[in-house]
């Protein structure tokens, strides 16, 4: 069920990745349900100025574009009652981004201690695409391990490491760029990047 997915916001660096995903999703006659946890909106308020409620900030960012038969849905990572805990809720898989290193670790142990730990849970025992974007530098041994073992467990690893191949001008491409990636791995298309060919090169 393409029309509905899961994005999870975590306390990681990288909010910006998180909104600019909703932007494309929201953009598209998409279900989108939104789950942010306490240190995800924490990161957020530091790195983007977001205050309060987050449906809210979503519907004043993107009203001027967004697609009439869009809709936002937002969960509170608190409860376990929400519909993305149920594997009988169906959607067309769940994004983490930014995924901080706990989440990770939870997820891969299969911790499904809040919300978004527990969505993830259901997606890889119900085989639906659960996307990890785990933003941390350098890295541990313990943190790759654990990505391995969530891949091992049907997840795909996507750290948003931006590319210089197609002439990034500013930071909003450089977002562009790992959303674009998000977004094809999701199977859904874009104008964020264009698709590589021999041709770029000339």
């Amino acid at each position: 069920m393409t029309e509905r997915l899961i994005v999870a916001i975590c306390g990681a660096s990288g909010s910006i990745y998180a909104v600019t995903l909703l932007r494309e999703l929201l953009a598209r006659p998409l279900e989108v349900h939104v789950i942010a946890s306490p240190a995800g909106r924490q990161v957020m308020s530091h790195e983007l100025g977001y205050k309060g409620n987050l449906s809210a900030l979503l519907e004043e960012t993107f009203r001027s574009f967004r697609d009439p038969g869009a809709s936002l849905v937002e969960h509170r990572a608190e409860t376990f009652f929400a519909p993305p805990a149920s594997g009988s809720f169906k959607h067309g898989g769940m994004v983490v981004v930014p995924c901080s290193m706990k989440t990770l670790a939870a997820i891969a142990a299969g911790v499904a201690d809040n919300l978004v730990t527990r969505a993830a849970d259901v997606c890889l025992k119900e085989r639906r695409p659960l996307i990890l974007a785990p933003r941390e530098t350098p890295l541990s041994t313990i943190h790759l391990e654990n990505m391995l073992r969530a891949a091992r467990a049907g997840a795909l690893i996507l750290p948003p490491t931006p590319a210089f191949y197609h002439g990034p001008k500013s930071v909003e491409d450089l977002v562009d760029f790992v959303v674009a990636r998000i977004l094809d791995h999701l199977g859904i298309s874009h104008r964020l990047v264009e698709e590589w060919t021999f041709e770029n090169l000339v």
